[in-house]
């Protein structure tokens, strides 16, 4: 795929965008033109929403450049056949619709890069073959009475969902299923049980979902039951954007995830605004404006993690996410101490989408074969273990960078979303964190908010040995292990000589005392056993600064980044 800053632009994909549930976003690229065979074979019950069904489909080709082969002849099934699409719809298919022989095309077609969209019954399909239940991800179980129910949008990066809310009210017959898919697929939406009767699942309940299997690609949705489904402006931009998915024509990250936590989806709880510039805060999306300042999480410093944001550029639009940097109001800090990974896809290499800004350069064919163009969402992981930084794009790894400068530590600091300017405007979703955990002992520089390096005095390891404020530099005297609750360089520990406001911390031959127990407190604060913090004298930066404590204030000269 090209760089997406050369495709053509129009409004051809986004025709069914203006009646879905939230606001349209910008005209997307238009798609190359792709093929789509339409299967609705049934063995079992019919749906009457079949004929609707495909007649929907070839509305949706003839406005967004896919043509659409319908058919209930399973001998369509063979490798020559199948060749000629992109994607093939099992659209309320029932019971054993394929032989063994055209089962064999079918599987070698995904695998080899092939698209799959599943429709409500197509859960109802091939279940005694293995492979189609890998390839569907879950088998239909029950369904109670056709009702109104809330679906609540898990994922709204997606191009099937991207245009929902974060829930949705509608009425269709909702399947139960045999197992859970969350393990094996992305879940992008999922039935609120306690909003009508009949559901089995419990408080997690996939109802919409994307996978890969093999080389393809996978998408299903419960939803299509009915025949008034095909004719609702969100059913019909789903099935849109999951058929772009499937065919290769958007990209999206749909591996498994669990475990992570949000940090914001909707909520500004725990972010700070530095520097000039905003961002407003509507419909679980945050949308730059001015700069060039920097949206950072404050509540919080992180080491070992994933974090995952989802991100939209309306044009040629520049904006960054910012990791590994010490807590400060003043967004040069985040720039100089920490790294940023750029979103604007038209600067040099290494200042472009996926690259580490002005350090390292994206694998770039494969970051542009996993870009979407502007209009439509991005997902970014950012995987830090340590100081090595791995950059993943809708799924795909596009970056593998270790930190080396002294000054800079990936290992443990805040996040943040920059806003980078007037006219670059940037939306953000779901940004969410895993925090990985583990107690391998940690090694590397302990920085203060501003930006220097605590620093044992003329590199002496004699027990009293003074430990100050210095300039970043690679010395072993700046190199301190986190091991348990002890600080830990040049062989010996971080001590405090007292329990008393203004008592020095000096360097001592580690002895488990509790002047040696050290903790990560509130807001980048070290807090010593006796309850007092680890701070820089009289709220001085220069060299030669002398290290004590003193009672928890939270101020600047209280903060530091642990490797």
């Amino acid at each position: 795929m090209k760089s997406f800053v050369r495709r053509a632009f129009g409004a051809a994909s986004a025709v069914l965008v203006a009646g879905a549930v939230v606001g349209a976003p910008p005209a997307a690229a238009v798609d190359t033109p792709y093929d789509v065979l339409v299967f609705s074979k049934t063995a079992g019950f019919r749906h009457d929403s079949i004929a609707v069904g495909t007649q929907m489909i070839r509305d949706l080709g003839a406005a967004n450049n896919f043509t659409v082969t319908a058919t209930e002849d399973s001998a369509q099934f063979n490798a020559t056949n199948l060749a000629r699409f992109e994607a093939v719809v099992f659209l309320n298919t029932t019971g054993d619709v394929l032989n063994a022989t055209q089962q064999t095309a079918f599987e070698s077609y995904i695998r080899g890069g092939g698209g799959y969209v599943g429709v409500h019954s197509a859960a109802d399909t091939e279940y005694d073959w293995p492979f189609y239940g890998e390839l569907v991800g879950a088998y239909f179980s029950s369904h109670p009475a056709i009702q109104q129910a809330t679906v609540r949008v898990e994922n709204r990066a997606h191009p099937a969902t991207a245009h929902l809310g974060s829930s949705w009210v509608r009425t269709d017959e909702w399947y139960n299923y045999r197992t859970n898919p969350r393990s094996t697929a992305r879940v992008l939406a999922t039935l609120d049980e306690s909003t009508y009767s009949g559901g089995s699942m419990g408080g997690d309940h996939p109802h919409t979902w994307c996978k890969s299997v093999g080389g393809g690609r996978s998408f299903y949705t419960g939803s299509g039951h009915t025949q008034s489904s095909y004719s609702e402006a969100g059913f019909r931009s789903m099935v849109l954007g999951g058929l772009r998915y499937a065919s290769g024509r958007a990209k999206a990250d749909c591996r498994p995830e669990t475990g992570y936590t949000a940090l914001y989806n909707g909520s500004t709880t725990g972010w700070s605004q530095a520097g000039p510039g905003s961002f407003a805060n509507s419909d679980a999306t945050l949308r730059s404006s001015g700069g060039m300042g920097l949206y950072w999480y404050s509540a919080k410093e992180f080491r070992s993690y994933s974090l995952k944001a989802d991100w939209r550029v309306d044009g040629d639009d520049n904006s960054g996410v910012f990791v590994g940097f010490p807590a400060s109001s003043d967004p040069n800090s985040a720039m100089a101490n920490g790294y940023e990974v750029q979103i604007d896809a038209t600067d040099t290499p290494d200042r472009t989408t996926g690259s580490v800004y002005g350090f390292k350069a994206p694998d770039t064919a494969a970051r542009d074969a996993a870009l979407n163009p502007p209009g439509e969402w991005n997902t970014f992981e950012l995987l830090v273990e340590g100081e090595r930084l791995q950059v993943f794009l809708n799924g795909v790894k596009i970056n593998d960078f270790t930190n080396a400068d002294p000054v800079r530590s990936l290992a443990s600091g805040h996040i943040g979303l920059q806003n980078h300017g007037t006219g670059d405007d940037v939306s953000f979703r779901n940004v969410r964190i895993k925090e990985l955990g583990g107690t391998t002992p940690r090694t590397g520089p302990i920085r203060s908010a501003g930006g220097k390096c605590v620093d044992v005095s003329g590199n002496s390891s004699a027990d009293g040995a003074r430990i100050q404020l210095w300039s970043c530099h690679s010395g072993a005297n700046q190199q301190w292990t986190v091991e348990g609750s002890t600080l830990r360089a040049l062989g010996k520990c971080m001590d405090a000589a007292g329990t008393g406001d203004g008592s020095a911390v000096r360097l001592w031959t580690c002895n488990g005392s509790s002047a040696q127990n050290w903790t990560v407190g509130s807001n980048g604060s070290l807090v010593n056993a006796s309850g007092k913090c680890l701070d820089a004298n009289g709220g001085s930066s220069a060299d030669g600064t002398a290290l004590i404590v003193w009672s928890c204030h939270g101020g600047t000269n209280q903060r530091w980044t642990l490797p």
